[in-house]
């Protein structure tokens, strides 16, 4: 096979058999079309015999550009997957994998934004956009991730079927794993008031969400609209799209939410990526001692 069907192939894969998120599979891609230009794109046969010594190999080239630890083990991750589907297309899918740790990630605990902080996003968002109905997208798109924990991805998939918002949403997550999350009013609003104010039609089998021109909203518009925001309200670079995110679920958990309730609203796989929220509404409240008791907590 060629270095083309290779890489469709290996996409192909990753997108409608895993059914990995359209950023997995543009990462994944590009780790393979790297070890492929590194070897002088092999077959299936070659990449199916590689061991961990030409996976460190590998490593060692992309860590002297300047990889990190974090991104590091993400590449391992991806090369470990693409060599086992190697193995499978070589008919070789029997062969014990490469053994290789990769290298050691410390986990940082999200730093969510207060209550107070999100709602100022979502109107400073508005207030921003060159248009009315650009300034109304952005903050329905906020409202979506701080109101019911959306993820950024999983708001910009909605359609123009799922109008108008009702007291609960079908959300398809990652994994093509669906749940229902409920609907505060306050973001039905929201996304009825873009709704109403955009310029462009907004049919049951299109994107619900419209960029400039008329195409589909893209995340990076929605990231750059939050950044304006952030810094004119002087919070720090760690109040992302994402972030409101980790606080819808981080002041859930303070007003009493159980873990696994948590965990269906968020649509983890595993309850161990919930738990993570009992540690950032801890630092929280050590946050808001330090910043009351200052001498006592210093």
């Amino acid at each position: 096979m060629s270095r083309t069907d290779v890489l469709e192939a290996w996409h192909a894969h990753l997108a409608h058999g895993r059914r990995r998120s359209p950023h997995t599979v543009r990462a994944y891609s590009a780790t393979a079309a790297r070890l492929m230009d590194a070897l002088g794109d092999p077959d299936w046969g070659t990449l199916a015999r590689l061991d961990a010594a030409a996976l460190r190999a590998q490593l060692a080239r992309r860590r002297a550009e300047g990889l990190t630890n974090a991104s590091a083990a993400r590449e391992l991750s991806a090369l470990k997957g693409f060599i086992a589907f190697a193995r499978e297309q070589a008919g070789m899918a029997d062969a014990a994998p490469p053994r290789m740790r990769g290298p050691r990630v410390k986990k940082g605990i999200p730093r969510p934004v207060t209550p107070d902080e999100a709602v100022n996003l979502a109107v400073a968002v508005d207030e921003d956009a060159s248009q009315p109905w650009i300034g109304a997208r952005d903050r329905a798109v906020l409202l979506l991730l701080y109101g019911a924990g959306l993820r950024i991805a999983e708001a910009l998939s909605l359609t123009g079927a799922d109008l108008p918002l009702g007291e609960v949403l079908v959300v398809t997550g990652k994994g093509a794993k669906q749940r229902a999350v409920p609907i505060l009013p306050l973001v039905a609003e929201g996304v009825a008031d873009y709704a109403a104010k955009c310029p462009w039609p907004l049919p049951k089998d299109g994107p619900l969400f419209r960029g400039a021109k008329g195409g589909p909203l893209s995340q990076g518009m929605v990231q750059k609209a939050m950044a304006r925001a952030r810094i004119a309200l002087g919070l720090p670079p760690s109040a992302t799209p994402h972030a409101l995110r980790h606080s819808f679920a981080t002041h859930l958990l303070g007003a009493g939410a159980d873990l696994r309730s948590l965990q269906e609203l968020l649509g983890h796989a595993s309850l161990g990526s919930t738990q993570i929220y009992t540690k950032v509404d801890a630092a929280t409240l050590l946050d808001v001692y330090r910043n009351a008791h200052p001498r006592e907590a210093g």
